[in-house]
């Protein structure tokens, strides 16, 4: 059995397969004729365009990859030097006063109410 959603009784009820698989009465179409072109040049084809593929720079990636994985005992988030560094530790320092945050927060809720 097909169900559809009713807008007068806001429930589910019985329906027939055309109207369940087209709710509030829409209807498949398909256009008549192609749409118009909203672009005055024409786009390329993949099949024309071959393999190459148009960068808007130069691919960075092989340098960045090569700088990256050098072996010289500086962990990977700190390769790039004192901007990584700042990073690093203005977020060691906002977790540890967090933490203390937390415990000094703990401390006083653990304090027996006064007066």
């Amino acid at each position: 059995m097909y169900y559809k959603f009713s807008g007068f009784t806001q429930k589910l009820t019985g329906s027939v397969p055309t109207v369940a698989y087209n709710p509030q009465g829409l209807k498949p179409s398909i256009p008549a004729e192609s749409p118009t072109m909203i672009f005055a040049t024409p786009t390329k084809v993949v099949s024309e365009a071959g393999a190459v593929a148009e960068y808007m720079g130069v691919n960075k990636v092989p340098d960045l990859q090569r700088f990256f994985q050098t072996s010289d005992g500086v962990p990977v988030h700190l390769k790039r030097g004192y901007p990584d560094k700042l990073l690093y530790r203005t977020t060691m320092a906002l977790t540890v006063g967090g933490v203390v945050y937390c415990l000094v927060a703990l401390y006083y809720a653990a304090q027996p109410k006064r007066g």
